[in-house]
């Protein structure tokens, strides 16, 4: 596999409030609306998240977002009112997690102790 990018898809019930809770998430609104059903953010030149209303496109799921500075991040996202749960420390990395309003859970994660693995 060659893999260009990357993009999980979650699905929501409400796209209205999918998109304001993943705005504050992400702390920006979505880049491309291809259609009514569908949300998507380009988080980085290696992929990015779709979320969509539709099940053919999505299904429930998780997804994990490696940030800089997980302390940073969730004071951040405290101000906002999303609070991650107690930090998960392990030995690759340290995790919090939270829900969105559709029960997907959104885990961000510290960057790894040893570096992200060469593909």
């Amino acid at each position: 596999m060659n893999l260009q990018r990357f993009y999980p898809s979650l699905l929501v019930a409400d796209m209205a409030a999918a998109e304001g809770w993943y705005t504050k998430l992400l702390g920006r609104g979505p880049d491309v609306r291809p259609m009514p059903t569908l949300l998507h953010w380009e988080l980085s030149d290696a992929g990015g998240l779709m979320v969509s209303s539709s099940e053919e496109i999505a299904a429930r799921g998780t997804i994990f977002l490696y940030v800089a500075d997980l302390a940073a991040e969730r004071r951040r996202l405290a101000g906002l009112g999303l609070e991650l749960g107690d930090d998960i420390t392990g030995d690759y990395s340290t995790l919090a997690q939270v829900r969105d309003p559709d029960g997907n859970r959104v885990t961000l994660a510290s960057p790894p102790r040893n570096a992200f693995p060469k593909a």
